[in-house]
């Protein structure tokens, strides 16, 4: 599986996401993904105007998580209570139909590609977590069926590594929720690096959520490759050069992620035209071996 690269906007900020997004819109994937709460709030406003201009960009958002200004609004429409509201999270079948619509307009878009419901392990019933997820799985279908979107999934920091989610779990709370097995639960988002890489070990030994996602044909989108931009700086130049000889730390590093087996995009959060560049061209140079990639997992997992 070839991977794509896709625009990651978590830690752009202001008038520069938009240009940001403008060179996403030409690139190969043309994927953008967002979240309302991201650039404090903003997000979605920024963004608008890039995807009217190219409606052919794709675009992925969230729900989940609340600014101040948007608990207040969520309580006052009666869909969350104050302990999410307070929180700052809900899973609340009736915030994530809310949430859904306010995406919706304020991305310009009748219908979105996918909505990742946006770190469960953060709920704040865990007691009740698969209980919360079939029924705002059971709304994502509901907006399926109006057209109002096309697929959606999970994005999560821990929720894997912490065993509070599996895909099995996922895949079949879906189908619980769409009433078949033919249900749109198509993607998942987690945290895939040489710093965060667990899910990448077990991926290579073909097991663990990425190789499940890959079994069911799933989208499986690597956030944080670059660690929020703190890798370049932990890693060493002769750590690139095990991965891949001459290439720069930042491009090693993201080929590394990129060799994930199962991983079908990889998000890259910047606003450098230079280092987007750098990445579309690592990209195409396709990826690290896998036995490659077990030796310097080993090496990063010793004992120092």
């Amino acid at each position: 599986m070839s991977v794509t690269l896709g625009l990651g906007t978590y830690r752009i900020a202001g008038e520069e996401l938009a240009d940001a997004a403008r060179r996403a819109a030409s690139s190969p994937a043309a994927w953008i993904d967002t979240a309302p709460h991201y650039s404090r709030g903003r997000a979605h406003r920024l963004l608008a105007p890039v995807l009217t201009e190219h409606p052919g960009l794709r675009v992925a958002t969230k729900t989940g998580f609340l600014t101040p200004a948007t608990a207040r609004a969520a309580l006052a429409a009666g869909v969350v209570g104050q302990t999410d509201a307070e929180a700052g999270h809900s899973l609340a079948a009736p915030y994530v139909r809310w949430q859904l619509e306010r995406n919706r307009a304020e991305l310009g878009r009748h219908q979105l590609d996918t909505v990742f419901l946006h770190n469960p392990e953060r709920t704040t019933r865990p007691d009740r977590l698969r209980d919360q997820l079939r029924a705002a799985f059971a709304v994502l279908e509901e907006a399926v069926a109006a057209g109002h979107l096309t697929t959606y999934g999970i994005a999560t920091w821990s929720g894997f590594t912490e065993q509070r989610i599996t895909v099995p779990d996922l895949d079949r709370l879906a189908a619980e929720a769409a009433g078949t097995r033919e249900h749109h639960l198509r993607a998942i988002q987690l945290p895939v690096s040489l710093v965060m890489a667990d899910a990448f070990d077990q991926a290579l030994a073909g097991r663990g959520p990425i190789a499940d996602a890959a079994d069911l044909g799933w989208q499986v989108h690597a956030s944080a490759p670059l660690h929020g931009g703190e890798l370049p700086t932990l890693a060493t130049l002769e750590l690139a050069g095990l991965l891949r000889p001459g290439a720069s730390i930042p491009a090693a590093c993201m080929a590394a992620a990129a060799s994930c087996p199962g991983v079908s995009m990889l998000l890259l959060s910047t606003a450098n035209p230079g280092h987007w560049d750098e990445a579309l061209a690592t990209l195409a140079e396709g990826p690290i071996p896998a036995e490659s990639m077990r030796k310097v997992l080993d090496v990063l997992a010793a004992p120092q």
